[in-house]
């Protein structure tokens, strides 16, 4: 294992310390979100009384394999902490995420959970963001070309595609991927992109990280954002 991927694993260990004794943990989607889900299959091993809520079918499928409990995906649920990474974190705490192209799942966890816990490395810290990731965007497929269209207006667009394939979310919408430079005011871009018909959500996470662990070559930093 590369230094990356050692500090990416000490994160998720760390978050171990937010996860309560007993109750519903949120699980995320990502590298480092996988490494947390396996340590929560470990604490289940154990006995303690944990379930979980997904954020995709990729976690879905590793958290039944570990035989996590999950509550279903139209449950009232009452989500103690959700743990889960980030592809850029801004200096002011905002995120951008959906490198795995489950943004709507992760922000509707997210805003469900007590508490937010994003785990890095130390490789995902910006100044800004929009500095090292662009934003990703679910789209419905209906209207598609307009839709690119307007959204061009903001910045360079890009239907994302894996191995010559177009990326499909697990609702079936597509991903875009939007390169608007270094983002200034995140909640006002926000607004804007989910103000055009035809983006189901954005990536931008703008006040929803409670504390942010990043793992680097001297351990693991808890950074926590002021709030007014």
């Amino acid at each position: 294992m590369d230094a990356g991927e050692n500090s990416k694993q000490a994160a998720a260990r760390a978050a171990l310390a937010y996860v309560p004794e007993s109750g519903v943990v949120g699980l995320g989607t990502g590298s480092t979100a996988r490494y947390f889900i396996e340590e929560i299959g470990r604490l289940v091993a154990s006995g303690r009384d944990l379930c979980g809520v997904v954020t995709s079918e990729q976690s879905r499928k590793q958290a039944l394999g570990l035989g996590i409990p999950l509550l279903g995906d139209d449950d009232a649920w009452d989500i103690a902490v959700c743990v889960d990474g980030a592809d850029e974190v801004s200096a002011e705490f905002d995120l951008i995420k959906g490198g795995g192209a489950a943004h709507t799942r992760e922000k509707i966890v997210n805003r469900h959970s007590r508490s937010n816990v994003i785990v890095v490395d130390e490789s995902k810290l910006s100044r800004h963001l929009g500095e090292k990731w662009p934003v990703p965007l679910e789209v419905l497929p209906f209207g598609l070309a307009s839709t690119l269209k307007v959204l061009a207006e903001f910045g360079r667009v890009t239907l994302r595609e894996k191995l010559g394939l177009p990326v499909v979310t697990d609702s079936g919408n597509r991903v875009v991927d939007l390169a608007a430079g270094v983002i200034e005011r995140p909640r006002e871009l926000d607004q804007a992109l989910r103000s055009v018909p035809g983006v189901v959500e954005t990536g931008l996470f703008c006040g929803r990280a409670d504390v942010v662990l990043v793992g680097g070559p001297d351990g693991v930093r808890a950074l926590t954002p002021r709030r007014s």
